[in-house]
């Protein structure tokens, strides 16, 4: 069993930039892909960005220019740098571990979710 744990999350200008972290817990991440979503009350889930395992990454079209993806699998981790940050990536961040790619289907592992809010 894996457990997750974001942290970063806060209330941040337009402009700025924030950092989430995602700690795993439990059995190995080998094969595993680690991934970030993210929703907005009322809307479905959306995905980011995931760190595929063997170094690859994968971004959505919306933050590829913004986002960045990193993980430690010695320390188990994975991290979402987000730059240039806009009122509308306010919504509660997920990260998720699982084998899949940009669907939330492929992922079936999940933290309890940061929240962002960038103001304007």
């Amino acid at each position: 069993q894996v457990r997750l744990r974001e942290s970063g999350g806060g209330l941040v200008q337009a402009g700025d930039s924030l950092r989430l972290s995602c700690e795993t817990f439990g059995r190995t991440l080998s094969g595993r892909n680690l991934a970030w979503f993210r929703q907005v009350p009322g809307r479905k889930r959306e995905f980011l960005a995931t760190a595929i395992w063997g170094g690859n990454a994968e971004f959505a079209d919306s933050v590829k220019d913004r986002f960045t993806i990193s993980r430690d699998d010695d320390r188990k981790t994975v991290h979402l740098q987000m730059n240039n940050l806009k009122p509308e990536d306010t919504a509660v961040y997920y990260c998720a571990v699982g084998f899949g790619s940009t669907s939330e289907a492929g992922y079936d592992t999940w933290g309890r979710g940061t929240q962002v809010t960038v103001y304007p």
